[in-house]
């Protein structure tokens, strides 16, 4: 019965320290996004054609957020969204497991020491610190903490198994290279952290109670199981998405493959390069674990990265192009659910999905000007209905930033999604005034049986082409976050203006003209006018909030 409470014990004690080590990553891993989540963002623009520039990339944000699993979960959104392509990920994917090997080289550490220390600074600076990003720092300590008191919990619930048979045995078993790689891959896959799996595989290597081969094989196995959450976030998505988690699972499945049957030469370098590090027998088995599995994964990637087309091109093969399902207009493209975990990549989906708001509102004004003057009642019901679209894009996107803002976010990051939102809801105004004033003015044109002369037809197109530039300079400052772009819309005043004034004269010009209905000519002529003058306004009400982000 003794023995039976003893298992009880030793089984509470493990789950509980696993459970501590994922939820002390989780909180790691959340602080760190929102820390670094403007870097995340300046290192993903800088993702280009260049392999190695994107092989960096993945490393350096892996490095950061501890988790290549997340990594390859955000590299599945951006592609969904079109903020980068599947050949760009590639490099990106290959470069991920090797930020993810940083947890093995400070888990090898004697860090068990120092749980309750960095555990205690953590939670007082989170909890009474003044500023979010002070606060976000004291979770990240916090996070370390609980991770590295996880850890002292798994090694003191283990050290009793040191004389448990049934368990030595079990042990003796993973001498078999494939059994123990299938292990690695199951327990990483049911907890989708190649990290928990190396810090259990640090902790057993630490208590003499896994051999290095054994330990080697695992973790190889680990690096296969922690591709199920880049395919369970694929499920459904579109099939660049697919392809992006179908890289990431074919590299690390074929990495493994190759070097699977050179365990022992991998333990054997480890021993030749770790061993004259520590005197230390037993405690040097983590730090060779460590090395191995950053040299495993730092020889894939180089073994890889100059095949970074042709890994594309045989995944496009693999996942051929389907007939996609035709989305309406108002759907959003890259409005991913997954970003609102960083709000600085969110922020800047936001930010594109915009700039297809605009684009809806581009077309419905280009529309307007001949519909108005001179198009039929099908046609002016035509307009009508191009505002359904922008209303709905609207919407969400309105929706997806509430969700945004739910984050504490710092004050770069509320300014920029307080103007975002400004933007959004300027352009969908311009649509309410094509929707409303000009389709209004438009029926009654019909309705009273107005003409308007080609003449004054010309000079308000005139008039509207110079909106259209101005629209067309607020979309390009929003795309390529460009405030010089922004400031050129600015700018036109004094030509708009003048522009006006102009036409005002040749209005009274034309109300002096003998001709029937002049004054209900007039009348419309003018609605028009003001019309373009208002929607000119609020492109320039655009650009000024443009100039606030981008400046």
């Amino acid at each position: 019965m003794a023995e039976d409470l003893n298992q009880l014990n030793i089984f509470v004690n493990l789950i509980g320290g696993v459970a501590l080590f994922l939820f002390g990553m989780d909180i790691m891993t959340r602080a760190l996004k929102q820390v670094a989540g403007a870097s995340m963002k300046a290192i993903l623009t800088q993702v280009t054609s260049n392999r190695f520039r994107g092989l960096l990339a993945g490393a350096s944000i892996t490095a950061v957020i501890q988790s290549s699993s997340i990594t390859s979960v955000l590299l599945v959104g951006f592609v969904s969204a079109g903020l980068m392509t599947t050949a760009q990920s590639v490099a990106m994917i290959l470069g991920a497991n090797i930020g993810t090997t940083i947890t093995a080289q400070i888990l090898a550490f004697k860090v068990t020491a120092f749980a309750l220390p960095i555990f205690a600074v953590g939670f007082f600076v989170s909890a009474l610190a003044k500023q979010k990003a002070t606060r976000e720092y004291g979770r990240i300590l916090l996070g370390i903490g609980m991770v590295f008191f996880g850890m002292a919990i798994m090694s003191e619930a283990m050290r009793p198994l040191r004389s448990y048979q049934p368990f030595l045995d079990f042990m003796l078993n993973l001498d078999h290279v494939l059994l123990a790689a299938m292990v690695g891959a199951g327990f990483t896959a049911l907890v989708q952290s190649s990290s928990a799996t190396t810090g259990i595989l640090i902790v057993l290597a630490g208590q003499g109670l896994i051999g290095l081969e054994a330990a080697v094989a695992i973790a190889l196995g680990a690096n296969v199981g922690t591709c199920v959450t880049a395919l369970l976030a694929a499920v459904g998505r579109p099939n660049e998405a697919l392809r992006t988690a179908m890289v990431h699972t074919l590299f690390n499945v074929v990495g493994v493959l190759i070097w699977i049957g050179f365990v022992d030469h991998l333990a054997s370098l480890a021993r030749a390069v770790s061993s004259p590090l520590i005197e230390d027998g037993a405690s040097t088995v983590p730090r060779q674990l460590a090395n191995v599995h950053t040299f495993f994964n730092i020889v894939n990637a180089l073994l890889f990265i100059g095949f970074t087309k042709q890994i594309a091109q045989f995944v496009e093969w693999l996942i051929p192009d389907r007939p996609e399902a035709l989305e309406p207009k108002f759907a959003p493209k890259h409005l991913d659910p997954k970003f609102l975990e960083v709000p600085a990549i969110a922020l800047d989906a936001a930010r594109l999905e915009v700039l297809q708001l605009g684009q809806l509102v581009r077309d419905m004004l280009g529309a307007a000007i001949p519909t108005v003057t001179s198009g039929s009642p099908l046609d002016i019901d035509r307009l009508k209905v191009m505002d359904r679209p922008v209303d709905l894009l609207h919407r969400e996107i309105v929706g997806y930033m509430r969700q945004i803002s739910l984050a504490s976010l710092p004050t770069d990051q509320a300014r920029q999604l307080m103007e975002l939102l400004r933007i959004a809801n300027d352009l969908e105004h311009i649509g309410d005034h094509v929707a409303t004033g000009l389709v209004t003015s438009a029926r009654k044109r019909i309705d009273e049986n107005v003409v308007i002369s080609p003449a004054t037809a010309s000079v308000l197109e005139g008039l509207h082409s110079e909106v259209m530039v101005a629209l067309n300079g607020v979309l390009i400052a929003l795309e390529d976050q460009d405030a010089s772009a922004a400031v050129t819309v600015r700018e036109m005043k004094s030509r708009f203006v003048a522009l006006v004034e102009e036409i005002a004269g040749h209005e009274i010009e034309r109300l002096r003209a003998d001709e029937p209905k002049r004054l209900h000519t007039y009348a419309r002529e003018i609605e028009l006018t003001e019309t373009l003058e208002d929607i000119f306004k609020i492109l320039r009400r655009i650009s000024r909030s443009e100039i606030a982000i981008f400046q």
